[in-house]
């Protein structure tokens, strides 16, 4: 059985979409975080192929930041506990935005 997965970003379109990311998220000083997050992951899927099916992120910056404003707010208030699902959180959000681009 052939593999047809496959990653077809470079090294420097990556390094120039972490620096947009970052100079976002420093310049708002954290408030387009979502935003950024949805660039990035755009152009992941954007160069994801599995079984030969290209990926597709349909998630929107304004889609996040709801949860973005709630996780933030449960964070404080549990002393930056919850901060450590944060992370798990992020990826199921991005998991549930993120089909086969034929899939429309």
């Amino acid at each position: 059985m052939e593999n047809n997965s496959k990653f077809t970003g470079t090294m420097l379109g990556y390094l120039g979409v972490s620096i947009v990311v970052g100079l976002i998220c420093g310049i708002t000083f954290g408030i387009a975080l979502p935003w950024a997050l949805c660039y990035q992951q755009s152009w992941i899927a954007k160069h994801t192929y599995v079984d030969g099916k290209q990926l597709k992120f349909d998630g929107t910056g304004l889609q996040l930041f709801g949860s973005y404003i709630k996780w933030f707010l449960l964070t404080f208030i549990t002393l930056g506990i919850y901060g450590l699902w944060l992370p798990v959180k992020i990826q199921a959000w991005t998991a549930s935005h993120t089909h086969f681009a034929d899939a429309e």
